[in-house]
């Protein structure tokens, strides 16, 4: 497959997971969410999409990286953690936003943070640049974790 064409799949498939995971997010956004306490470091709602944004485009360019190993098993074993991953990350909304289940969010989120720890170093064994590039996610996840587990107390 040509290599541009490879790395626009890539970053459109981040990019569609996050836009999908929007849906739910916006709705619940836009009422629910504006009714629930939150702590005090909750950061305003217009930060999210940006940053979520470029953590997306990181993946997506990452997994592009991953995906030129000619390691058919370190390939392999990186690909598992990414996709499991990605799909945590891809319930997380629906769990949160849309169900208003916040201690289900909780699990997810922390699922989530425990692979993306399995990931980087999975990345890092194929190339250093993709693995360190998943370190900004981990560093927001985290964040959103705390959030999410404050959000749980409070509510």
């Amino acid at each position: 497959m040509n290599k541009v064409i490879q790395f626009l799949l890539c970053i459109g498939l981040t990019l569609l997971v996050g836009s999908l995971s929007g849906i739910a997010t916006a709705t619940g956004v836009k009422d629910w969410y504006l009714t629930i306490n939150k702590p005090s470091f909750n950061p305003p709602n217009y930060l999210f999409g940006p940053v979520w944004t470029v953590l997306y485009l990181l993946m997506g360019i990452s997994l592009y990286l991953v995906l030129q190993s000619t390691d058919r098993l370190l390939k392999k074993r990186a690909l598992i953690i990414f996709c499991i991953q990605i799909s945590l990350n891809f319930l997380w909304s629906f769990f949160f936003f849309k169900f208003h289940m916040i201690g289900l969010a909780l699990i997810d989120i922390i699922g989530i943070w425990l692979l993306i720890v399995g990931m980087i170093p999975a990345f890092y064994k194929i190339n250093k640049v993709a693995g360190l590039m998943q370190l900004p996610y981990l560093c927001w996840v985290s964040f959103a974790g705390v959030l999410n587990a404050a959000i749980y107390t409070l509510n």
